[in-house]
């Protein structure tokens, strides 16, 4: 399976700064005024200028205010502190202190956008740390 990750976004050469700067990806293509492909992750992300208030899903409107939803992306950095500062940095809110589970170290944050995201730092085994034996 292949995947391509959309995010929808207000402002796409603010979305573009943000983005590179927070995770250190870079410009792929763009695609006139309204798409922006950025690279340098497992996945291609493609920034998808959508207009606050114009129809999302159903009868949902797009809203840019700090958001839930039960779909999230985690970016998995080597040192959770120096990727939590390049964040920051960026424009991100740090929403918690950095937690430290038996797997890794995590902190949650979330874009200038509203959208969540989570810093995963793992350590020993990652995830195998937690895993059951199969």
């Amino acid at each position: 399976m292949k995947q391509l990750i959309n995010i929808d976004v207000p402002h796409l050469d603010e979305a573009t700064a943000f983005y590179t700067e927070a995770f250190g990806l870079r410009v792929g293509r763009r695609f006139g005024d309204q798409v922006v492909e950025l690279l340098g992750g497992e996945a291609p992300i493609y920034l998808l200028l959508k207009t606050e208030g114009s129809q999302a899903a159903g009868h949902d409107v797009r809203v840019y205010s700090r958001h839930w939803t039960p779909v999230h992306c985690d970016v998995v950095v080597d040192d959770a502190e120096a990727a939590l500062a390049r964040a920051v940095a960026a424009g991100a809110i740090q929403e918690d202190r950095i937690r430290s589970p038996r797997w890794g170290r995590i902190v949650q944050i979330a874009d200038p956008f509203g959208h969540g995201w989570c810093l995963l730092q793992f350590v020993g085994r990652g995830y195998d740390e937690i895993a059951d034996p199969t």
